[in-house]
């Protein structure tokens, strides 16, 4: 009798064993499919946000910010003398903006905000739209410099400040 119940009792160890180790499984199958779908979520959710940004609304909030910007196509790639025709393009400057304050140029080339590379003028609505609900922000651009500057162009970065009233 004694050894019908050690029998049993290490039946039952062993089968509480493959539970315990099923259940680990299961629950590292369980862990590694709620990271994937949450990442598929978070992409999903990029994407949906890049979406729902047009160039008209990017447009739109350069203005706010203080730019009057554009895409940079072949012809002005070719006179800034780009590798590629990536970022935005500057065609005007809002007096007492924030880009004024900050000291961006007209004919310069928004490359970065934030640190956030601008490839195009979506990259660049979705990265102003988010840096201007912060205080503090940097913007990098490919700027001349000016004239009589044996360097020409060259990389700048401006510190955007608050907003004044």
């Amino acid at each position: 009798m004694r050894l019908s119940c050690e029998r049993t009792a290490i039946r039952i160890h062993r089968l509480f064993n493959c539970a315990l180790c099923s259940a680990r499984s299961l629950l590292l199958v369980l862990s590694v499919l709620m990271l994937a779908v949450s990442g598929g979520i978070q992409t999903a959710l990029a994407a949906a946000e890049a979406e729902a940004m047009t160039e008209e609304e990017a447009i739109r909030l350069g203005e706010e910010f203080g730019v009057a910007v554009g895409a940079v196509d072949e012809e002005i790639q070719k006179e800034l003398k780009l590798q590629q025709p990536q970022g935005v393009a500057v065609f005007e400057v809002i007096g007492n903006s924030r880009a004024d304050y900050a000291g961006i140029k007209v004919r310069s080339v928004i490359k970065e905000i934030d640190k956030k590379e601008i490839r195009n003028i979506v990259d660049f609505g979705l990265a102003i739209k988010k840096a201007m609900k912060e205080c503090n922000f940097t913007v990098g651009t490919y700027e001349p410099a000016d004239p009589g500057d044996p360097v020409g162009w060259g990389v700048n970065f401006h510190f955007v400040g608050c907003k004044r009233d």
